[in-house]
């Protein structure tokens, strides 16, 4: 097993040059709902304005203390459910960190904050997030027919969920999962 530290910490202001890097990556662009490049200036006045938001956090995914990826969570207390986004920013991870991102995040989630239900959504051509959302335990609720104009043409929205009994029922096989790929969470 590998003997690495894995975690997921608030982001802060030193992580703005690294995350807007990232964010403006071809490669995680072209998934995203907004795709344009976003300036240095737009990217702090994010920041700003989720630090005063008390149902919206930004995570940063950390290998050994070196942020290799961001969670961001969009919190509805009232009715105890949350909706995350996620990306692996730095591309020469090991295959399987995106798993155990997805891991920290779900077990905060669930445990720390007890949401009953957490959402997600991809574009259906995103085959990658399609696959990760449902190792992880989630089910299609849905699917939003040409439902967002990326380049130029609709492109289909696929809707996830997975809720809190199943995390409860799943998660040791998730971990074991991630074990068997070699890594010790």
């Amino acid at each position: 097993m590998r003997a690495q530290t894995y975690s997921l910490r608030p982001i802060v202001e030193t992580d703005l040059e690294v995350t807007l890097e990232w964010r403006n990556l071809p490669r995680i662009r072209n998934v995203m709902y907004t795709d344009h490049l976003i300036t240095p200036e737009e990217h702090y006045r994010w920041f700003k304005k989720l630090q005063k938001d008390t149902e919206k956090s930004c995570f940063v995914f950390e290998v050994n203390k070196n942020p290799v990826g961001v969670v961001n969570l969009s919190l509805d207390v009232y009715n105890q459910r949350a909706t995350w986004g996620f990306y692996i920013g730095e591309d020469r991870q090991p295959k399987g960190m995106g798993m155990i991102m997805g891991y920290l995040a779900m077990r905060y989630i669930f445990e720390d904050i007890c949401v009953q239900k957490l959402c997600g959504e991809s574009f259906a051509f995103n085959t990658p997030s399609v696959s990760f959302h449902k190792r992880l335990g989630f089910m299609e609720e849905g699917r939003l027919k040409k439902h967002v104009l990326k380049n130029g043409h609709y492109e289909d929205v696929i809707l996830f969920a997975v809720f809190q009994e199943q995390w409860n029922a799943n998660k040791k096989e998730l971990i074991n999962s991630i074990r068997q790929r070699g890594f010790c969470i």
